[in-house]
């Protein structure tokens, strides 16, 4: 079974609720390979979100990620610094036993991309690693250094958008 790497992240402006999310699709026997890190920089996508916040953003670049890939019979790693994303395994059953509602009877803001996600990783072979963001360069292990390439690239679409309103 084929083997593939996404990392993911993204960068909001809260005043514009504008945001950028990224993602990277490494092959496995790519990585394994160790393509050069310009290699894998020229392949970070982005694309950009309106009306979203800092945590709706991580969902919906993930989500999106998720769809663009193409591969019912593989294997996936999802490599995020987004704790709301780790902890919603965690949260499942309970979420939905609540029906998305809080403890104060509020509906939970992200309902709709919490079941998209659960839809989404049903039945699909599907791993999540978390990886510290933004650490200094001389403690960064391989991974950490791809994952920083998403980083940049979700900031820096953020940045050029920003400079051309």
């Amino acid at each position: 079974m084929k083997n593939i790497m996404l990392f993911t992240d993204s960068s909001v402006n809260p005043q514009t609720k504008i945001g950028f999310g990224a993602y990277l699709k490494i092959n496995e026997e790519d990585y394994s390979v160790k393509l050069n890190q310009k290699d894998f920089k020229d392949k970070v996508l982005t694309k950009k979100f309106e009306d979203t916040s800092s945590t709706k953003l991580e969902l919906q670049t993930l989500l999106w990620a998720l769809e663009e890939q193409d591969c019912n019979e593989c294997n996936i790693i999802v490599f995020t610094d987004c704790q709301n994303i780790l902890s919603l395994i965690k949260r499942k059953e309970k979420l939905i036993k609540s029906n998305f509602i809080s403890s104060t009877g509020k509906v939970k803001k992200n309902k709709d991309l919490y079941i998209k996600f659960y839809h989404m990783i049903e039945n699909k072979s599907i791993k999540f690693m978390k990886v510290k963001g933004h650490m200094k360069s001389q403690l960064r292990d391989d991974i950490d250094k791809v994952f920083n390439l998403v980083d940049r690239g979700s900031r820096h679409a953020l940045r050029e958008y920003l400079k051309s309103l």
